[in-house]
C-alpha cells in the first residue's frame, strides 16, 4: 500500500476526512453551474459515486469543464481499502472513467 493510501485510510478511519472540493474555485463553479440548472446536486452525485464502488466513501472533490461538459472527479476509498477514481457526467451522473489505485 502506498504511504498516500494508507495516510487517507486512516483519516478515513478516523472520520477526518469528509469529501471536499480540491479548491474554492470549484466549489464555486458547482455552485453557478447548479443554479443554472446544467448539473445535478453534489449530494446526488455522490450517490451515485457510493453505488458504483460498493459504500466507497468520498475523500475528495474536482469540478471541471472538459469537452463543453460538467465532470465531477471523485476520489473514494471502497469498504475494501482499494482507492478509486471516478469521472462523472456532471448533468448526467453517467460514470465515464473509473481507475483503481494499484498498490505498485
Amino acid at each position: 500500500m502506498t504511504r498516500h493510501a494508507a495516510t487517507l485510510l486512516i483519516a478515513v478511519a478516523l472520520g477526518l476526512a469528509p469529501p471536499a472540493f480540491a479548491d474554492r474555485d470549484d466549489h464555486e463553479r458547482a455552485r453557478a453551474a447548479l443554479e443554472r440548472g446544467e448539473v445535478l446536486p453534489l449530494g446526488r452525485i455522490l450517490e451515485i459515486a457510493g453505488a458504483e464502488t460498493g459504500g466507497g466513501r468520498a475523500i475528495e472533490v474536482e469540478f471541471e469543464r472538459d469537452d463543453g461538459r460538467w465532470i465531477y472527479e471523485i476520489e473514494l476509498i471502497t469498504p475494501g481499502g482499494q482507492l478509486v477514481e471516478l469521472e462523472i457526467d456532471g448533468a448526467t451522473g453517467r460514470i465515464l472513467d473509473r481507475e483503481i489505485e494499484d498498490d505498485d
